[in-house]
């Protein structure tokens, strides 16, 4: 057996706890591939979704031959370059005569391939190809709007998985607030029928309506693509179980001598020790005791003149 070698670095270590999965994991980073065959439009729609995710994601333009994500075997450069670069999404792009723009989404869980959703692009409309106003342009790593219209995403099994991607995919970094006025973008994902959605990106145009709630437009921005569903692989139930692992809510552990009251909110005990006022070493420069040696100098001076004046008088 290999032996586990142990960090020794306090940086190393700490690299190796960020890549370890998690029970509640924080944003997902994108890893874009493409084979040994590619045409224009999968080279323009790999370009156009690295430069909406650019902020997490990662892109490889040489041709890679050992990525076969379908068939056995074909899976282990896919694990080492999602273990290389920290990544739990990879796009894959190729084409041949049998299935012409082929774009493979993928997901892994520890570095091991989790799902798979094969999809043929049509239709591609590039970003470039839109004109509209810059000004409503979306800022770069905006959280998106992702809007799934049709039957199809809660009837067919193969649109049910693409969903599921798509929303791993575009969703972005999950946050628990979030700024209405930020939202500056949406995906639209309609399933036209049932091997087919169209997918587009909006930007959204908030116009004065007369009361609080503005009216909302959306202004098409590109890319824009149809997305024919071909093959799809789901994952082993034993997979599943584990990377479904949620954190359990833990009790709050009860802080001593605090309680909560409906009226005066969160009260507090303090201990304090009793103070030993009398056995208090009291400094020799305090005014307290220079003013007693002064009451005793006068006393001890008017006993000795009472003194000399009975001897006086004796004499």
């Amino acid at each position: 057996m290999l032996k586990a070698k142990t960090p020794k670095k306090g940086r190393i270590k700490r690299e190796l706890e960020k890549r370890a999965p998690k029970l509640v994991e924080t944003g997902k980073k994108t890893l874009i591939l493409q084979g040994t065959k590619m045409s224009r439009v999968l080279n323009a729609v790999l370009a156009d979704l690295y430069h909406l995710k650019r902020e997490s994601a990662i892109r490889y333009t040489r041709k890679n031959d050992n990525i076969r994500p379908f068939e056995s075997g074909g899976e282990s450069s896919l694990e080492f370059f999602s273990q290389k670069t920290d990544c739990s999404i990879f796009l894959y792009g190729s084409t041949s005569k049998k299935r012409p723009d082929n774009l493979v989404i993928g997901r892994t869980y520890d570095h091991h391939i989790y799902d798979l959703v094969e999809v043929g692009v049509e239709n591609f409309k590039p970003i470039s190809s839109f004109t509209y106003d810059k000004k409503v342009a979306p800022h770069v790593g905006s959280k998106p709007f992702i809007a799934f219209l049709g039957e199809g995403f809660e009837s067919v099994d193969e649109l049910k998985h693409l969903k599921e991607v798509l929303l791993d995919l575009l969703r972005g970094e999950v946050v628990e607030n979030l700024n209405l006025t930020g939202l500056d973008r949406a995906y639209v994902c309609t399933a036209v029928s049932s091997n087919r959605v169209f997918l587009t990106h909006c930007a959204i145009r908030l116009k004065k309506s007369g009361t609080i709630v503005p009216h909302v437009e959306l202004v098409e921005v590109g890319p824009s693509m149809d997305l024919v569903a071909r093959r799809h692989r789901l994952p082993n139930e034993s997979l599943r179980k584990e990377a479904m692992k949620t954190a359990k809510d833990r009790p709050k552990k009860k802080i001593k001598n605090v309680s909560a009251d409906a009226i005066q909110g969160k009260v507090g005990k303090i201990y304090i020790p009793d103070q030993k006022i009398g056995d208090m070493a009291l400094p020799n420069k305090s005014k307290g005791v220079k003013r007693e040696r002064r009451e005793a100098k006068m006393k001890n001076g008017n006993k000795e003149r009472a003194s000399k004046k009975q001897k006086e008088d004796s004499e």
